[in-house]
């Protein structure tokens, strides 16, 4: 199966991404959730999930205004991540090359906020290797 031009990372995407302002991003995160009945509270707990952020440091860097890049740059992600699978915005998650990480982490942690966004449970966002 090829898949469509439109839908495979390339390295301008990946660049624009990195360069992306995630203060700028954030409301719009906000916005999708808390009018599916969602909180900032629980948006939070999932990219804090995701990152390794702590409260503190996810405002930080709201308020330092800092790209993608250096968002994830600075986040210890999750070690189950692996587990987030499926299509987001047209991308499959697990078919994101290696060499584009920013771009995967991205649509990781949008694939975790659109879960939050349809009302999926919070113990099956946060994933959870199989015992």
């Amino acid at each position: 199966m090829t898949i469509p031009t439109e839908m495979k990372v390339t390295t301008k995407k990946n660049e624009q991404v990195g360069n992306m302002i995630f203060a700028s991003i954030y409301p719009h995160y906000l916005n999708r959730i808390v009018k599916n009945g969602r909180t900032k509270e629980e948006l939070d707990q999932v990219i804090q999930w995701f990152t390794g952020y702590d409260q503190d440091a996810l405002q930080a860097f709201i308020d330092e205004k800092g790209t993608f890049r250096t968002f994830f740059e600075k986040a210890n992600i999750h070690p189950n991540e692996h587990l987030i699978k499926g299509v987001v915005c047209g991308y499959r998650i697990e078919e994101i090359e290696d060499e584009f990480i920013l771009y995967k982490q991205c649509r990781q942690m949008e694939k975790l906020i659109d879960e939050l966004a349809k009302g999926r449970k919070m113990e099956k966002i946060l994933r959870q290797e199989k015992k």
